[in-house]
């Protein structure tokens, strides 16, 4: 199905589940014109063309791109123009008040940035969800993973509770379809996550819910926690699976990854010069720059086997601190909702497990030489020498 929208409108109406691969991204629905218009740069960056609307079903322009292509008076950039509508800006239209207090100013600021189920537009990369949320601006005009859970501190302090229960039930809607909490609600993140707070978003709205909260999302926290250990039992000592990796001694820890390993759409051009400078294969340089943006550390130093090239990106061969301190906090937050609901070997199970992970993070990825939590290499067996704000 073309219609990437209408698709999320289905599943939120039929209550089915579809796996990412189902949802088609820019890159699947617009073919040659996908990459002619990254590669050409006719936009500024390459989230630009990914979040643009067509202004007709997008099986026809790509036809119409596909008879005019050949003439020889063909030009890319105005035929763009014609058939797509430039991603708007989130909260252009806003203006700081001269003098006004900060907290009126934040305040203000929910209505700007809030969206709403019926503002969702035909042929968008954007996934429809079932209730409000509010986005970060400018040229994000979607919800992130990560970043919403400080976007609902905000919200707390601002007395909108409300919006802060849309939002938690947006996510846990997204883990319902499919299996996890994507990077973005965009059809071209789904291929992977962000560090995953949901957890910490329970904990947040248990603050005035209650139980109830612990009840409630107990499902979508179990769910959450399947996507990030999967391969838990076949794997072998000295291997990795997706997110998981087993150390030779069989200690298990979680690092960032990306099930994809092409160039991102919404970073197509750079992407590409990335790989193509690097001298390796490009389909393991594409992975690991898609597991950074997974870590949200997009991108930083601590990813790099120099320090300084982005072509020396190697993500999947560190186990992350960061990372693992939020999945033994999910692990908690499961073992409080068992006990919830009375499930007592639920609960014994995960406070094991995140006693283990406890003990592994200690183990593993404290360095006592630099006082700090810093990210292992499983690979070469050797912690990272870069202390960065994961520590915290």
């Amino acid at each position: 199905m073309k219609q990437v929208p209408v698709l999320a409108l289905l599943l939120w109406v039929c209550g089915a589940t579809a796996a990412a691969t189902d949802v088609q991204t820019p890159a699947a629905i617009y073919g040659e014109l996908f990459e002619r218009v990254q590669l050409e740069r006719v936009y500024p960056d390459s989230k630009s063309f990914v979040d643009a609307l067509p202004v007709s079903a997008p099986e026809q322009v790509l036809a119409e791109f596909r008879q005019a292509r050949g003439r020889p008076d063909f030009d890319l950039r105005k035929f763009v123009a014609a058939h797509f509508a430039p991603p708007p800006s989130a909260g252009a239209e806003y203006h700081t008040v001269p003098g006004q207090d900060v907290r009126e100013h934040i305040d203000a600021l929910w209505k700007v940035l809030e969206r709403k189920p019926e503002d969702q537009r035909p042929y968008s990369s954007r996934l429809a969800l079932p209730h409000r949320y509010v986005v970060p601006g400018g040229r994000f005009n979607e919800i992130y993973y990560w970043d919403s859970y400080f976007t609902m501190l905000g919200l707390e302090e601002s007395g909108r509770h409300d919006l802060t229960t849309s939002m938690l039930d947006n996510f846990a809607w997204l883990i319902d379809q499919f299996g996890h909490v994507p990077n973005g609600n965009r059809s071209y993140y789904l291929s992977r996550s962000q560090p995953p707070f949901f957890a910490a978003m329970v904990v947040l709205a248990a603050q005035r819910d209650g139980d109830a909260a612990y009840r409630k999302y107990l499902p979508q926290l179990r769910r959450e926690y399947e996507f990030w250990m999967e391969g838990e039992r076949s794997l072998a000592p000295g291997a990795a699976h997706r997110r998981l990796v087993r150390l030779r001694d069989g200690t298990l820890l979680n690092r960032y990854w990306d099930d994809r390993d092409t160039a991102r759409e919404e970073a197509y051009r750079e992407d590409v010069a990335t790989a193509r400078d690097s001298g390796r294969p490009a389909a393991e340089v594409y992975r690991n720059l898609r597991a950074a943006a997974e870590s949200g550390w997009d991108f930083g130093s601590r990813w790099l086997a120099d320090g300084k090239t982005l072509a020396s990106i190697h993500t999947t061969d560190f186990l992350p601190p960061d990372l693992n301190s939020l999945l033994y906090q999910l692990e908690l937050t499961i073992a409080k909702g068992c006990e919830v609901t009375s499930d007592a070997a639920c609960a014994k199970d995960m406070r094991t497990r995140a006693a283990t992970r406890k003990a592994a993070v200690q183990k593993i990825l404290w360095s006592s030489a630099l006082g700090a939590y810093t990210d292992y290499d499983w690979r070469a067996q050797k912690s990272s020498e870069r202390v960065s704000a994961a520590t915290l």
